[in-house]
């Protein structure tokens, strides 16, 4: 009943119309982003983190979760219309989603998306409310030693999982870990990794390496890669009676339902969050299909439905470590971090004793952030449609320009600008070359955690290492770290091979098409 009460309170914060106004705002904004190829939730709220200074952190922080959520509606609009995935984890839409809208059925490939992310979104939330305030309150008995080893976990799991392969991970989280570090040492005053540079005395501002990673960063990268021309966008056929016949609705509940369950528990650990889950979900929609499963590969609703509803709750599970323990499973989830770290917030079990009204606000703002996200995915498509055809020299040049005044905004400082370039540049090679971000703001954010921890632990044992194994918890998340990572390997495997059969539907789809054309 307590949590009951504190949810209560939570949406009557949410109901005063300044924060409706916030969560519509960051709710369209998502959707908006979401919609645009190559920009996602992370490069947003890194954007908008230097430009939400003068609101208030519940203010902020139910913005960031509407932007999250709208992020993961938006991708699948790009991918029924333009064959292009806003998001990565908006892959397998497209495939079907987008062989249904060549047919003439995109209103019910974007309805079935819109409605199964609201049902997943839905179901998520409640399950994120029930399970989080539980894993908070059994994680407030662990000591030092335990919280160490939570964050290995975190580190290897991240740095192992995230990216294309294991070895460029963790060189990314190793680079993360040493600019954490960077700066003046609190327990001697030294100097370290500075190269003798004043400027770098304080260390680097999370923010400013965030935005130069996931804003300047990439939209060097996702504008390098565009293609010249205009975009060519299957139009929507128009009024309500195209949305959904009976069928679509008998033939979608179920993914709907199976994809909520397979991406609420994948989102919750570190093993590639939503873009594992829709993969897992379109794999079990084509072997459950049935008598329908000869339309996968040719506008199967039910590759729509899964995917959809996996994405969305999936983004749900990933807020479960994240407010409960303070670890960040994706780099939406990282930069989220970074967003409760500007305001002296600190993700972690005693998060829902020392801000619970700012947990239960955002809890409660999911809620009403879906309900908002329904009305803006279903009537507006077609002004959606028009968003894909903003110039994208325009938008990119915006990004740069926003990111800079930003960053200069923090310090009113020309050297967190130089800074802010020089981290995108590194960024950009690093996107080119395969080495995922993620990691590496994932080690500089819990690097110096991580350090804080262990000297605590060392001085309780007087230096005595076996302390930071002993505990039962320390123990256990140690021999976790094979169990998640194998795990994860596997996961990522299938995926792989998910991808690949995709791959080789879609150069079928694309073949027959283009016989079509020449008969």
């Amino acid at each position: 009943m307590d949590n009951l009460s504190a949810l209560m309170e939570g949406f009557a914060t949410v109901a005063q119309p300044v924060y409706l106004l916030y969560a519509l705002f960051g709710v369209f904004i998502g959707t908006a982003v979401g919609v645009l190829p190559g920009i996602g939730p992370a490069m947003t709220i890194a954007l908008l983190l230097p430009l939400t200074y003068s609101l208030d952190a519940t203010a902020a922080i139910i913005v960031f979760a509407g932007i999250y959520y709208g992020g993961m509606y938006g991708g699948s609009t790009t991918s029924i219309l333009l064959n292009t995935p806003g998001e990565s984890a908006s892959i397998v839409t497209a495939l079907e989603g987008h062989k249904m809208a060549r047919l003439g059925r995109g209103a019910a490939a974007l309805a079935t998306a819109a409605i199964g992310s609201f049902v997943a979104g839905t179901i998520a939330t409640v399950l994120l409310t029930l399970v989080a305030p539980v894993m908070a309150k059994w994680a407030v008995q662990l000591g030092e030693p335990d919280y160490f080893a939570l964050m290995i976990v975190a580190f290897i799991t991240v740095g192992a999982l995230l990216g294309r392969s294991v070895s460029r991970g963790m060189v990314a989280l190793a680079f993360g870990l040493f600019l954490g570090l960077m700066g003046t040492d609190t327990l001697t005053g030294q100097q370290r990794f500075t190269f003798g540079v004043p400027n770098l005395a304080d260390g680097l501002s999370v923010v400013i390496v965030a935005v130069g990673l996931f804003a300047v960063g990439e939209a060097l990268y996702v504008a390098s890669r565009l293609r010249h021309g205009p975009v060519h966008v299957i139009p929507v056929e128009k009024g309500w009676r195209s949305w959904m016949k009976p069928e679509d609705w008998r033939r979608s509940w179920k993914p709907w339902l199976r994809g909520t369950a397979i991406g609420f528990p994948v989102g919750t650990i570190p093993a590639g969050g939503a873009d594992v889950a829709t993969f897992l979900s379109y794999a079990t929609e084509r072997k459950l299909a049935g008598k329908h499963k000869d339309q996968f590969g040719k506008g199967a609703i039910e590759g729509v439905a899964g995917p959809e509803s996996a994405n969305n709750a999936a983004a749900s599970g990933v807020l479960v470590p994240l407010l409960t323990l303070g670890l960040p499973t994706t780099a939406t989830a990282a930069i989220i971090i970074v967003a409760f770290q500007s305001y002296g917030i600190q993700p972690g079990p005693l998060l829902f004793q020392t801000q619970s009204s700012l947990v239960w606000a955002l809890i409660a703002s999911l809620y009403i952030g879906n309900l908002m996200l329904i009305v803006l995915n279903l009537p507006l498509v077609g002004m959606w449609v028009k968003v894909l055809q903003i110039p994208r020299h325009y938008l990119y040049a915006g990004i740069l320009l926003f990111g800079a005044l930003g960053s200069y905004a923090l310090n009113f400082s020309p050297i967190d600008v130089l800074i802010l370039l020089v981290v995108g540049v590194v960024g950009f090679f690093m996107r080119r070359y395969g080495y995922p971000v993620a990691p590496m703001v994932v080690g500089m954010i819990l690097g110096p955690m991580a350090e804080d921890r262990l000297r605590r632990s060392l001085t309780i044992s007087q230096g005595d290492l076996s302390y930071l194994v002993t505990s039962p918890f320390a123990a256990t998340a140690y021999v976790s770290i094979l169990v998640i990572v194998g795990l994860g390997l596997w996961l990522k495997s299938r995926e792989k091979r998910a991808n690949a059969e995709l791959s080789r539907l879609g150069e079928e789809i694309r073949e027959e098409s283009q016989s079509q054309e020449v008969n």
